[in-house]
């Protein structure tokens, strides 16, 4: 099925492809060493996908082994696994993944999605902005770009400066990078006098942390670059599975590749309660062809606000502004829900390029926050009034020396949760 055909899918097709291959896929891990017991009451084949509601919920938590090394889920032979790479870490220690070559091409597959959605083809050059380490990050990225026939320029192991240098010299088309180290390539070229609209870049697909899809930065990003912005989303522990929409305001899931669930979980329902249209939920996804690493009602802990019915010329599932914030990040400040990437959107508005964090702390039972920005006194003021209007709170804003907050080239890390649990 070509990318485009899988998008112009009716709903009903939709679901016979998904039960199709749902029941494929149980049956071929139902009696293997993770999912023996987890399925072990369930009634194969399913009849309908209302049914999937009756297959347990995964958490990460369940997917660590004790000796923190290749999640539970990759269960197959050694022999047979062909990738290793490694989670971010970004909460406690990374845990390996592991990809049989079918599972690999799998992960290609799903990246077709994307690099159609930013028009790529073989006449694009695209710099890889990130250094090849453990983690996936955008190695299926460079395989997908590769298979589709562009030129692939690796850009790990050098300074921004170089890299900048590097997309001129070999006048690339395409950069793969987070949405920080975007913005952090445009701090570097104002310094050095880089004109970075000048070149030919015509797109940046960005992954690893939200901000493709929140207004204040795609927007800053692509006035800067000249560019366009596209967005992808993806888990080392699922796969790739998302793309950015085609007006740039939201996600699509893949959903030839994925089943998604939007539920809403608290004490009167820890199993979750499925969100209407339009509501905050988490999401909820299974993959249907990483058979070497399956998971089965995966909990991602990305809370999203997703449509059935919309006006984009994709089919798939659409989550307005993408994912907007992590569960196990979520801040309740003085009775106010906040995500840190509210924070940055805000943050943005007023300072487009500056690096700052945000920290977390507790007095009195109470959770705090405050940001630390490198910017100017002023700047700093404009910035707490408006977290006042934008929140309906006070934030405190101090401004730190230039050069002083940590930089990102991958995923960013500017929460620092400093509270006693």
């Amino acid at each position: 099925m070509t990318t485009p055909d899988a998008m112009r899918l009716s709903p009903e097709t939709r679901r016979e492809h998904q039960l199709l291959r749902l029941n494929e896929l149980l049956s071929d891990i139902r009696h293997r060493p993770f999912y023996r017991d987890r399925l072990s009451n369930v009634t194969l084949p399913l009849t309908s996908l209302d049914q999937l509601s009756t297959l347990p919920l995964l958490q990460k938590s369940e997917l660590i082994s004790d000796d923190r090394r290749l999640g539970k889920i990759f269960d197959r032979p050694q022999h047979e696994y062909v990738r290793l790479h490694q989670t971010s870490g970004t909460k406690g220690f990374p845990m390996a993944v592991a990809d049989t070559l079918a599972d690999w091409n799998w992960w290609l597959n799903c990246w077709d999605f994307v690099l159609s959605a930013a028009q790529v083809t073989n006449e694009d050059i695209a710099l890889m902005a990130f250094s090849f380490g453990p983690f996936i990050g955008f190695w299926t990225a460079n395989d997908a770009l590769i298979r589709r026939g562009a030129m692939v320029v690796p850009g790990g192991g050098m300074s921004s400066e170089n890299r900048l240098s590097m997309l001129q010299e070999y006048d690339c088309t395409v950069v793969c990078c987070t949405p920080t180290y975007a913005l952090h390539l445009v701090t570097v070229a104002e310094k050095t006098g880089f004109d970075l609209a000048a070149t030919s870049v015509t797109r940046l697909i960005v992954a690893g942390e939200p901000g493709g899809s929140i207004p204040a930065i795609r927007n800053r990003i692509e006035q800067a670059w000249n560019a366009r912005v596209i967005d992808h989303t993806g888990a080392s522990e699922l796969g790739a599975w998302g793309f950015g929409s085609s007006d740039g305001t939201g996600i699509h899931v893949i959903e030839t590749e994925f089943i998604a669930e939007r539920l809403k979980f608290d004490s009167d329902h820890p199993e979750g309660m499925a969100a209407a249209d339009g509501e905050e939920a988490e999401l909820v996804l299974t993959n249907l062809g990483r058979y070497g690493g399956p998971a089965i009602r995966y909990r991602t802990g990305d809370i999203v606000r997703g449509y059935r019915q919309h006006d984009q010329d994709c089919n798939f599932l659409w989550l307005d502004g993408g994912v907007l914030g992590r569960a196990d990040d979520m801040l309740v400040i003085r009775g106010v829900n906040i995500f840190p990437s509210s924070i940055e959107a805000i943050v943005r508005d007023i300072e487009p390029t500056c690096e700052f964090r945000m920290i977390a702390t507790r007095h009195d039972e109470m959770d705090q926050l405050k940001v630390e920005i490198e910017s100017t006194e002023s700047t700093a003021e404009a910035l707490s009034n408006r977290l006042r209007d934008r929140l309906a709170m006070r934030v405190a804003v101090d401004c730190v020396p230039a050069e002083s907050l940590p930089r990102f080239e991958a995923k960013s890390r500017r929460l620092i949760d400093r509270r006693q649990r």
